[in-house]
């Protein structure tokens, strides 16, 4: 056991856990609050666009679509970076670059100088440090951790940042609608400045990077970690259903603002409210995932959470102005619960499973997978909006929702109770 698993090992008996691990609990500070920046800049990103720019559908999606678009140009060099590198330092760097990146929003829409292109460049970029921020924390968790802690671990983080999901929409419209949407992207800059100065107080002894000497090159690095979850009977199918429920999950949330502000007719501070639904689900997902997994398995557990609420998401598109709202409340609060239960269960068994010098790779790799799609869904989506409208879009998207689940249904995780807990 590393360090800071033995520093760790009498906290976990007492209540709260893994609340008495200090470096674990500066890092969830530290993401607690990033991801409630975060999750304002969802909202407030494509509210400055409708409401400062009056951009299109299509300029919307494609400002979605452009956060994601870094996992498919740099996701799998990410992963061999992060194996040769030193994992908290991508993290620090990728937290002051975020500071700068959000905090120009703000400093442009002040001059007068903010335009759509420049929303465009925030995103990319912006989506870039996220790429290699996320790569590097799935790898660095289990150093921190013990394999034994990781669920408790994924299952604190989910939960933090579903309050930050549940509280940042809320809080985003409420700026917007008081100041302008651009101001909210500050209070995201403020956030990650937050989690620069909880990394690097961080006392764990940074692991050296993993990488064996003389490795050839990157693209053989890169080749090795595909090769591992390509060939792997339980990540690869995991890969293949996030692929396919992303694609839709990111359709659905680049056409959310549009939906709820032009097609139900939702204020600022409204549209924010019921985008913050999904936070309520990762409270729940982080309050009985763990539960779930011991008593189902982790295998029946996933299959569990995918198979019986996927199809609930058939209830969004029926959303009307008013009492109608339930549908949307109601089948976004069970597919978001579900999905966040299923992402516990899979990024605590990839982080346990892989080898310690494949994870950054594997972690890239499943990302790639799983996030790689998600700007061809907003792109897809929007193109599909201006065609058959956005309602009818969100038709198509909870069915390719609904349909996901089979993917999963494999006889090396449906023929288990539990998951295995290391390669073999």
């Amino acid at each position: 056991m590393n360090a800071a698993g033995t520093a760790a090992g009498p906290g976990v008996h007492r209540p709260g856990g893994l609340l008495w691990h200090r470096d674990f609990r500066l890092l969830w500070f530290g993401e607690t609050v990033s991801q409630v920046g975060t999750a304002m800049a969802v909202v407030a990103m494509p509210l400055a666009a409708v409401s400062v720019l009056h951009a299109g559908t299509f300029a919307v999606t494609a400002l979605v679509a452009m956060t994601w678009l870094p996992w498919l140009l740099i996701g799998l060099p990410a992963g061999a970076w992060v194996d040769r590198l030193s994992r908290r330092a991508v993290m620090v760097a990728c937290d002051l670059a975020a500071v700068a990146l959000y905090a120009s929003v703000p400093l442009a829409a002040s001059a007068g100088l903010l335009t759509i292109g420049q929303l465009l460049a925030v995103g990319l970029l912006g989506g870039a440090a996220g790429v290699l921020f996320a790569t590097a924390y799935q790898a660095y968790l289990p150093s921190l951790l013990p394999p034994e802690q990781l669920v408790e671990g994924n299952a604190k983080m989910q939960g933090s940042a579903a309050a930050a999901r549940l509280g940042g929409p809320g809080l985003a419209g409420l700026v917007a609608q008081a100041l302008g949407a651009a101001v909210a992207l500050l209070f995201n800059a403020a956030s990650f400045l937050v989690s620069f100065v909880c990394l690097i107080a961080i006392r764990a002894p940074v692991p050296r990077p993993a990488g064996a000497p003389g490795r050839p090159t990157i693209r053989a690095d890169i080749a090795e970690g595909v090769r591992f979850v390509s060939r792997d009977p339980y990540l690869r199918p995991m890969g293949l259903f996030g692929a396919v429920i992303n694609f839709a999950l990111a359709g659905n949330q680049a056409l959310a603002v549009v939906f709820l502000v032009r097609v139900i007719g939702a204020g600022p501070l409204a549209a924010g409210l019921l985008l913050a639904v999904p936070g309520v689900s990762g409270l729940i997902a982080a309050l009985t995932t763990r539960r779930l997994a011991r008593r189902a398995g982790t295998a029946r557990g996933l299959l569990l959470c995918v198979l019986a609420t996927a199809p609930f998401g058939l209830l969004i598109p029926l959303a009307q102005p008013g009492r109608g709202l339930a549908f949307y409340v109601a089948g976004t609060l069970v597919v978001a619960t579900g999905t966040a239960m299923a992402s516990i269960i899979i990024a605590s068994f990839g982080q346990a499973y892989s080898p310690p010098g494949l994870r950054g790779r594997v972690a890239a790799t499943m990302s790639i997978l799983i996030a790689g799609t998600s700007p061809l869904g907003a792109l897809a989506s929007g193109a599909l909006a201006t065609v058959i409208g956005v309602r009818g879009t969100l038709w198509v998207i909870f069915g390719i929702v609904a349909a996901s689940g089979p993917v999963l249904l494999t006889r090396a995780i449906r023929r288990n109770r539990d998951l295995p807990a290391r390669a073999g």
